[in-house]
């Protein structure tokens, strides 16, 4: 399936949303590129800021090769979702992601004018629920990505979902920071990659140079998966604060997580702590280093500028499916 022509763009890339990362910036250079460049709703939290960066957005979108995307965390524990989908609705937003929860809310509304909704899944039962409710694409979400990774190699993730729901596209998230590794997917059968980690060492990433030094600096081992920040698993820098706070909840917290009548309250109360912690890690000078990335740090090695990064995918890709071609061509 052609990921450009579907949602509107040059080039089969997605700019993964990352929370306190992605930023108007960064959406604006993506756009330039010809991709699709993602951001958090909930990167945008004060009254009519998410409105007025989406106003800005759609002004730059009219000339740009690219698009912009707006993610979406659809569970009941974020208080913001309810207000956040009307302001995107209302702003007409041509692409969502969504994240933890039922999106059937946010396909209905999207599709209502005309927007695109593509969906996080980790696993085929997800997958089975979110296409019955009409999602126009999947984000296969792998073994190490960043932020909530999957358990399942991404390769077998991309290959089965194609088996199963060869009509819906699907996007390979997870480990992706070269256009090799892209070029690997497409082969596979990706329709397109979705690519965070590679992007948090950039000129215009909204974090402090420690974060950008350690995504240069860590490598794939570094990586570990901790519940401590939402509850769900979530892929962070192994660091002294990191071994600090643990990586599993406690038989108290998982008791509290349970609870039909206070589960609601109690994730809340998680993921706010953690968007505590990670917000003091992203500022100079904390030691509190809270650092969100995936195993895909092992390739990076340098801060680069946003367009400077896609422009070495393309270039990457295009020479790696080159190579490729040529190997086909060869009988035996």
């Amino acid at each position: 399936m052609d990921l450009t022509k579907i949602l509107g763009i040059q080039f089969p890339l997605i700019m993964a949303p990352m929370f306190l990362v992605s930023n108007e910036q960064m959406m604006l250079a993506g756009m330039q590129e010809g991709v699709m460049a993602a951001f958090p709703s909930l990167n945008f939290r004060k009254d009519g800021e998410l409105d007025a960066v989406l106003k800005r957005l759609n002004e730059n979108a009219v000339n740009a090769p690219g698009s912009y995307g707006v993610n979406l965390i659809v569970q009941k524990s974020n208080p913001l979702y309810v207000k956040h989908l009307d302001v995107c609705v209302a702003n007409k937003v041509p692409f969502y992601i969504t994240s933890l929860g039922n999106p059937k809310e946010v396909i209905e509304k999207a599709h209502g004018y005309g927007g695109r909704v593509f969906c996080d899944v980790t696993n085929l039962a997800h997958a089975r629920k979110v296409a019955g409710l009409g999602c126009d694409g999947f984000i296969a979400v792998g073994a190490g990505a960043g932020g909530h990774a999957g358990p399942n190699a991404l390769h077998v993730l991309v290959e089965r979902l194609n088996n199963e729901f060869p009509e819906i596209p699907v996007v390979a998230a997870g480990g992706v920071a070269t256009g090799k590794s892209m070029a690997g997917l497409m082969v596979l059968g990706a329709a397109g990659v979705s690519v965070g980690t590679r992007f948090i060492s950039s000129d215009e990433a909204s974090v402090n140079d420690a974060y950008k030094s350690a995504i240069n600096d860590y490598d794939m081992d570094d990586i570990v998966l901790t519940e401590k920040i939402s509850g769900t698993p979530c892929a962070v820098i192994n660091t002294p604060f990191a071994k600090k706070i643990g990586y599993k909840q406690n038989f108290f917290e998982k008791l509290l997580s349970k609870n039909r009548t206070i589960r609601k309250y109690f994730k809340m109360l998680v993921q706010y702590r953690g968007m505590k912690w990670m917000e003091k890690s992203a500022k100079p000078g904390n030691y509190q280093t809270l650092w969100s990335a995936g195993q895909s740090v092992g390739m990076i090695k340098e801060t680069l500028s946003t367009k400077e990064i896609i422009q070495n995918f393309k270039e990457q890709y295009h020479s790696a499916i080159s190579i490729y071609c040529k190997k086909e061509e060869i009988p035996g």
